[in-house]
């Protein structure tokens, strides 16, 4: 393992534990050259999983790709990394159940939108904004009238 800050191959490991979900080993190492911390994920390596996009095309599952975006829509929110992982790791755990070896494009970013919308209204909707391509602002307005209308049928806590 290279250290990302400097670069030197040898590290400590610090601590070690598995995932909420337990679906990978998370490593905190410590460089022995330059002294910082950096964390690693291990996981099974599983068949690979391929991934249809919309004009056809196919490439294997990348769970960096998904928490990407996941990160991108939960900027300036209270969200915790841990979280956005395990949105990550619930998403690819249910296309593996639920599919042969491919899965369309369409349904992973659905189902990255269903959990959103249970985390963060504000992270689903701007998710849903670049997934769903909104064309004009009609589009988007009937998608924040869908949440506040939800917002308002929910019991008041005191």
């Amino acid at each position: 393992m290279r250290c990302p800050y400097c670069g030197y191959k040898e590290d400590k490991v610090v601590d070690s534990r598995a995932t909420a979900e337990e679906s990978a080993v998370r490593r905190r190492r410590e460089c022995l050259k330059c002294g910082k911390r950096f964390t690693t994920y291990e996981y099974i390596e599983e068949v690979s999983l391929m991934v249809i996009k919309k004009d056809d095309r196919r490439e294997v599952f990348d769970h960096k790709k998904i928490l990407a975006g996941i990160i991108k829509a939960c900027e300036k929110r209270p969200v915790s990394v841990e979280k956005m992982e395990g949105i990550v790791t619930q998403v690819e755990r249910s296309i593996q159940k639920k599919s042969d070896r491919e899965v369309h494009s369409t349904r992973i970013g659905e189902l990255v939108m269903e959990k959103l919308k249970l985390l963060d209204d504000v992270a689903y909707v701007r998710f849903a904004s670049v997934y769903r391509q909104f064309k004009d602002v009609g589009q988007f307005m009937v998608e924040l009238k869908d949440i506040l209308g939800k917002e308002k049928s929910k019991p008041v806590k005191r």
